[in-house]
């Protein structure tokens, strides 16, 4: 099996095949990648652009090119000494007629063989909230009729284009009551429905019979009322599912259906063909989607072991809070490498910043609007609560009332779940890990009791009492043991509590914070300072001591921007007062047309602007053509996650409008676009510095460095769908060394890649081996460095940092000003050694110090290596 040392995430759809794939297997060789990664490959929902709407978990999409097609990517691969991971998602799958399971259980309602299979409370109708109107509107309106289902000989209730089978039992609701129509049809004979009136259809004249009774049904609204009421489900409003769903979610998203993947038959069903793909050595890793996702997520990891094997790498989407540690006893090789990001902002951004973008950011904030930074999440906590996420509220609100009256503890419903609230409110991360059979973690214990306190302080006195009851629910396994539905409760409870803090930080409180974007990212903690280089040593020699496997990553499909944009941005915190004072210009400049949206508004498309500017300004037409079609979709995006004037299910068109018309505007003004581009001038060198600075960092510290489709090139990309593009993989080489300049920045970028990551196949121990932080003679203000290994075979990572103004002309280095006099110290045992650079292929000499001037003599980036 392939040793994992590097991955390159490919995402499928969107024009990309595993046919394509294949063509680009010689390229992904040549740059140094270990392990082509791929999105879900799985069968999707028809026109899925993403694949996370699986339909069927026991085919590869046919319309990527099937099975075939991937045992044909996977053989390139092994034929170049290449691994295949594979993208895969337990927690759900699509609701969806196209899905089979689904289709069985919304026929047969909890007599399908599938109705255990999805998370589903069946001591109601299942809902389906995929109608535009309540279900009576939309039935006065016509939209709702009658139908044999095409394809099927089976009778439907159509809405537009989507036809909801009839349980067979309730024919009679709409056909003549005679033995003709009549059928045998069980849920395991015909679990799809496909040919419930097969026999009685066989005759010539049945079929145009049928349908003359299906018309004069059609004419009776009443008639189909008591139709859809005979139903196993109840077709309602799309806006109603945050309230009454009968079925588990992905986070708001009523179209995924949450499955049981901790049952046995379930987790079966659904991981047989990915298991058989392992096993045959097809796939040689998984990714695994959503982790918190699941009921018990080290239980999962533990059979999904079981099965694959010790060798198998599995990764985990994982996010974690700063200072939040992986759990140690998971059988993982770790996670997708949010956290990585999270440190390189300590890297990269300047730790003195003390708080001057936010302060100039929070002064144009309306009254309403003007609110501390820990004040502001609790509330983005509390609207998910209270609004989008209310159904699942109640329904653990149900739970613990039914405990508590087991225990005979007077508490009322809307005491318990208000409780519920507000310890959900105080927890710092996203989930704990209780699980039946399971003693609490200390960690787990500590983070709840730290919640319960924090919850105890904000909640009014007559709800504190029930905090402890809440308490004692989760942490108390004597009373979980008593109580049955005590067990389910911590289960419910911890599956909530990810999609709350999701949603709450990262799609919501992200578009409302603005000061710093930079900071915006999957895992990040805006509210407080980056911690400079100490902060980032410390997090990489925990990462080499316990996950020296885990991805590093720096751009995904999730993240809220691509790694260059971000590297750009960091910037802004060496220089805040420029960067307010050009605002203020920017501000000022004169509108053609309409209003100009408030204050802090412009300030976020003004950062986001920065962030995606094209290297060449005016220069560059084709990206500054795109660009206003780009920014109108990231600003309705980020508007609508902010949740103020705008949402998505409720958006004000108008307002939105008006915003996306100011961002018209601001880029065909060429006032704006000349100061902007002079102003931009420098944060752009120094961007580029960081992001050739992040690349090397992330290829050589502790890790495993994940690249996300061509971003080994460059990637100013906005939040999605902008960092989804199809990638081209015609024109994709590997570069002669180009000359470290904006005009050759992608050239060089993807020739730095390709080099050091044939550095670190070569010597693979090194760069798994350990991490020592090395000092500077400036303390660390001017450059960042490392080493790996040790005296028998090591390298040294020394990049820039803190750049801004600092560089020199027509090129990315840094000038001779700016590391006169800055030496790196050598530590002792390494004195002495020979050590080749290995981007200029000199040699040097290590001494107790050694000159910066010497290390970045000729490339803004070093890695000196000794093996």
């Amino acid at each position: 099996m392939t040793r994992l040392l590097s991955t390159y995430r490919l995402q499928f759809r969107n024009g990309m095949t595993l046919g394509k794939a294949v063509r680009l297997v010689p390229y992904l060789h040549a740059l140094g990648i270990s392990h082509l990664y791929a999105s879900p490959l799985m069968t999707a929902v028809s026109g899925s652009t993403h694949g996370y709407d699986a339909t069927r978990v026991d085919e590869i999409d046919p319309t990527l090119g099937g099975i075939d097609a991937l045992r044909q990517l996977a053989a390139e691969l092994h034929a170049h000494d290449m691994g295949l991971i594979l993208d895969i998602v337990p927690n759900h799958m699509a609701a969806s007629l196209e899905n089979p399971w689904w289709r069985s259980l919304v026929l047969w309602g909890s007599e399908s063989p599938f109705a255990r299979h999805f998370d589903i409370d069946w001591t109601e109708k299942l809902t389906l909230p995929f109608l535009g109107k309540d279900f009576a509107e939309e039935l006065a309106d016509g939209t709702i009729t009658l139908a044999l289902e095409p394809g099927c000989d089976a009778l439907a209730l159509r809405y537009h284009d989507s036809y909801y089978p009839l349980h067979p039992d309730t024919y009679p609701h709409v056909l003549d009551a005679t033995d003709a129509f009549f059928t045998s049809a069980t849920p395991s004979t015909d679990p799809q429905g496909r040919a419930i009136l097969s026999d009685a259809l066989a005759s010539g004249s049945a079929r145009a019979d049928l349908e003359a009774q299906l018309a004069a049904v059609a004419s009776d609204p009443a008639r189909i009322a008591a139709v859809h009421d005979a139903q196993p489900w109840r077709l309602v409003n799309w806006k109603t599912a945050s309230e009454n769903l009968s079925y588990r979610r992905f986070f708001e998203i009523a179209g995924l259906a949450g499955l049981r993947v901790e049952d046995d038959r379930v987790f079966e069903d659904s991981h047989r063909l990915i298991l058989d793909l392992v096993r045959d050595g097809t796939v040689d890793g998984l990714r695994i989607d959503h982790i918190d996702g699941l009921a018990d997520p080290q239980g999962y990891l533990e059979r999904l072991r079981t099965e694959v094997g010790p060798d198998v790498i599995i990764l985990v989407e994982k996010i974690l809070e700063r200072q939040e540690h992986l759990p140690s006893d998971w059988p993982i090789a770790g996670t997708t490498g949010y956290e990585f990001i999270t440190s390189l902002a300590d890297a990269f951004a300047d730790e003195k910043e003390d708080g001057r973008l936010a302060a100039a950011f929070n002064a144009l904030k309306s009254d309403d609007d003007r609110h501390a930074y820990s004040d502001e999440m609790y509330a983005c906590k509390r609207q998910m609560l209270a609004d989008n996420f209310r159904g699942e509220v109640r329904r653990l609100g149900r739970l613990a009332k039914r405990v508590a009256d087991r225990l005979n503890a007077d508490f009322s419903r809307s005491a318990l779940t208000e409780a519920i609230c507000a310890v959900i409110i105080a927890l710092p991360v996203y989930r704990t890990y209780l699980a039946s059979g399971r003693s609490i973690d200390p960690r787990d214990h500590d983070i709840l009791a730290t919640a319960r306190c924090e919850a105890q302080v904000r909640a009014r006195p007559e709800v504190r009492e029930a905090i402890d009851l809440i308490w004692e629910l989760l942490t108390d396994e004597k009373t979980c043991e008593k109580i049955p539905d005590c067990i389910e409760f911590r289960t419910r409870f911890q599956q909530l509590t990810g999609p709350i803090m999701a949603k709450a930080l990262e799609d919501t409180l992200f578009y409302r914070e603005n000061a710093f974007i930079a900071l915006n990212e999957v895992g990040g903690d805006p509210g407080h300072p980056t911690g400079g280089p100490a902060a980032f040593h410390a997090a990489m020699q925990d990462r080499a001591g316990n996950w020296p496997l885990g991805l590093s990553a720096t751009s995904t499909h999730d993240t809220k921007r691509g790694e260059d944009a971000r590297a750009r941005l960091y910037t802004l915190s060496e220089a805040p007062e420029e960067w307010v004072a050009a605002t203020q210009r920017w501000r000022a400049l004169p509108h053609h047309e309409g209003t100009a949206p408030a204050a802090d508004i412009q300030w976020l498309i003004h950062q986001a602007l920065t962030g995606t500017w094209p290297i060449d300004g005016r220069d560059d037409r084709a990206a500054m053509e795109a660009l206003p079609e780009r920014m109108k979709a990231y600003v309705e995006k980020a508007l609508r996650e902010a949740k103020r004037q705008t949402n998505w299910s409720e958006p004000d068109l108008d307002y939105e409008a008006s915003v996306t018309g100011y961002v018209e505007n601001l880029l065909s003004d060429t006032a704006f676009i000349e100061d902007f581009t002079q102003t931009l001038s420098p944060f752009i060198d120094a961007g580029l510095s960081n992001a050739l600075a992040q690349t090397l960092v992330k290829l050589t510290a502790p890790g495993v460095p994940d690249i996300y489709q061509g971003s080994e090139r460059s990637d100013f990309s906005l939040v999605d769908p902008d960092n989804r593009t199809t990638l081209a993989i015609e024109p994709l080489r590997i570069p002669s060394k180009p000359v470290p300049s904006r005009t050759y920045f992608a050239d060089y970028k993807q020739w730095l890649t390709a080099k050091v990551l044939g550095c670190r196949m070569r010597f693979a121990e090194v760069f798994h081996g350990p991490y020592e932080a090395l000092e500077l003679s400036d303390g660390g203000h001017q450059a960042l460095a490392f080493l790996r290994g040790n005296t028998e075979a090591f390298a040294i990572t020394v990049v820039p940092r803190l750049a801004f103004g600092k560089m020199s002309a027509e090129t990315l280095c840094l000038s001779e000003a700016a590391i006169r006099d800055i030496s790196l110290a050598i530590p002792p045992a390494f004195e002495g050694r020979t050590v080749r650079s290995v981007l200029d292929d000199r040699t040097l000499t290590l001494g107790s110090a050694l000159p910066l001037s010497d290390i970045l003599r000729t490339d803004p980036v070093a890695l000196l290596i000794s093996a």
